[in-house]
């Protein structure tokens, strides 16, 4: 019947599933190698392509929400691996980035996760990762209709 949401079909839930799916296989690596949950290693590789940041600028910049961004920023900071200074920018906050001990673990982690990368797309062209990238380029642009302007 047409019109009808047959959920192993519909897109939306797809790519939740795969999202879920690679989400764990990471996790679980990250986990077992270095001790990072996602959302810890999210905050390490932002900052570590950054001079420092405050934990607004990371939930925006890795898309999770404060609750996420705060309890990661404290557990990277509770092993050393942050280290948090004064925003002279704005008073209230702190400017976040990686110490000697957090730039070493990101040195180690990424080569890491980008050979995990490239095993799990082993099995694709080059040309078809290239048209996933730009896909979900473009998916991301079309959700931005459906968020709530800032204001």
């Amino acid at each position: 019947m047409p019109g009808t949401l047959h959920l192993d079909g519909f897109l939306p839930y797809r790519l939740s599933i795969a999202s879920n799916r690679v989400s764990n296989v990471i996790a679980t690596a990250y986990q077992s190698l270095f001790g990072l949950r996602i959302a810890e290693w999210r905050l390490i590789a932002v900052l570590a392509e950054s001079d420092g940041m405050s934990q607004q600028a990371l939930g925006i910049a890795t898309r999770m929400d404060k609750v996420m961004v705060s309890r990661a920023a404290t557990a990277l900071h509770d092993r050393g691996l942050v280290q948090r200074a004064p925003n002279p920018a704005d008073q209230r906050s702190h400017l976040l980035s990686l110490s000697k001990a957090g730039q070493d673990l990101y040195e180690q982690v990424s080569p890491k996760a980008l050979a995990l990368e490239r095993q799990l797309f082993s099995g694709f062209s080059a040309e078809e990762v290239r048209q996933l990238r730009s896909m979900l380029e473009r998916l991301e642009e079309a959700t931005a209709a459906f968020e709530p302007q800032q204001g």
